[in-house]
């Protein structure tokens, strides 16, 4: 591994700190962060196969733990899929791994990476910014989590256009000044 399982964790938590809850780009992630209910699992594949392998594990986990314990997942890849491409590609290898889990509509999938981009984007769009991570990271969230989520907050459709403004206005110089990147 070229990072330590410690040095991916700590880089993982300081851009959920800093960034996602910092910024405030997802308004659910802190009260579960509180109250330690999500897992962070740093895989060692080095290739979509193994990276499946331990999507599957980590699934079988969360599913198998009451959500008072764990509540969510972050399942990172230093390692593994440092294309974009070949990680959207791996995604629908996870889809697919869902679907025939039967957990379609008990646990979804969110996916970030170091370079994320939206579809009909500039690579160097700053909005792309919001699923951006220090790894190639997979987010395995459970759908009763998403709907007491929606519940609380009914405007939850307006949570990407804040996040589009809030990174604009940040910028490119603003992000960086959170660093939030891999350590070197």
């Amino acid at each position: 591994m070229s990072q330590s399982a410690q040095t991916v964790e700590r880089d993982t938590r300081r851009w959920l700190e800093r960034a996602i809850i910092g910024l405030n780009l997802c308004p659910f992630a802190k009260a579960v962060y509180v109250k330690q209910q999500i897992h962070f699992a740093v895989s060692a594949a080095t290739n979509a196969r193994q990276l499946q392998a331990d999507l599957a594990a980590q699934l079988d986990d969360l599913v198998a733990l009451d959500p008072a314990v764990r509540e969510t997942t972050l399942l990172m890849a230093p390692d593994c899929l440092a294309d974009f491409l070949d990680f959207n590609d791996f995604l629908g290898m996870a889809d697919r791994l869902l679907r025939k889990r039967g957990l379609e509509g008990v646990i979804q999938l969110a996916s970030f990476h170091p370079h994320f981009r939206f579809a009909d984007t500039d690579e160097t769009d700053i909005t792309n910014f919001t699923n951006r991570s220090p790894y190639p990271t997979v987010h395995l969230l459970r759908e009763s989590s998403i709907d007491r989520a929606v519940e609380a907050f009914p405007q939850a459709q307006t949570i990407y256009e804040a996040n589009m403004r809030a990174l604009r206005s940040l910028g490119e110089t603003g992000w960086a000044a959170l660093g939030v990147g891999p350590s070197a």
